[in-house]
């Protein structure tokens, strides 16, 4: 089984799979965004986001199915992910490959991922760089907010405002575990 918690930069994704980590020991979290970092050092991204790569999307996929079929545990996934086309490729991949992929995506308000993502700090050694990555999470916001609407028609949308032990009492009872396990 596959959790991918979905949601615009500062939505919570991280805390809320932290938080069922700690609920839910036998999970592995696997993060795509270090499968875009390793790309970044071997290739150029044209658009700056790995994510259209096509090698990104084919390799998380692979990668998250090469998870759930070795090692047998449910694996959490924060990350976000709202481009239609993408979705469907990484999520079609998934469950061609017979994986279970429970998707949530944490919905915020924009002043609330703002405030968040302002008091984030990216690259503590590099303020200028930092500065450019807070405006580029920024920038996502709008994209991410829209994209709810394209979303598979089985996403469960939660309330990003509620805090993390909620929020992962609600994951862990939509996917069958005990809340508290």
């Amino acid at each position: 089984m596959i959790v991918w918690v979905n949601g615009a930069f500062g939505s919570g994704k991280s805390t809320l799979v932290d938080e069922l980590r700690s609920r839910w020991p036998e999970a592995l979290v696997y993060d795509p965004e270090m499968v875009g970092y390793v790309l970044r050092e071997i290739v150029e991204v044209p658009t700056g986001d790995f994510q259209d790569l096509r090698l990104w999307r084919r390799q998380v996929a692979d990668l998250a199915v090469g998870l759930a079929e070795e090692y047998h545990r449910p694996v959490l996934v924060p990350m976000t992910l709202v481009n239609p086309g993408y979705v469907s490729e990484i999520f079609g991949a998934l469950t061609d490959a017979g994986i279970d992929v429970h998707h949530f995506f944490l919905k915020v308000p924009r002043e609330v991922l703002e405030k968040r993502i302002d008091g984030r700090s990216f690259t503590p050694d590099n303020l200028e760089q930092d500065e450019r990555v807070r405006h580029w999470c920024k920038e996502k916001i709008g994209p991410c907010m829209a994209a709810t609407d394209t979303l598979p028609n089985d996403t469960v949308f939660l309330d990003g405002e509620l805090n993390p032990q909620e929020l992962a009492g609600q994951v862990l009872g939509h996917v069958g575990m005990e809340a508290g396990r």
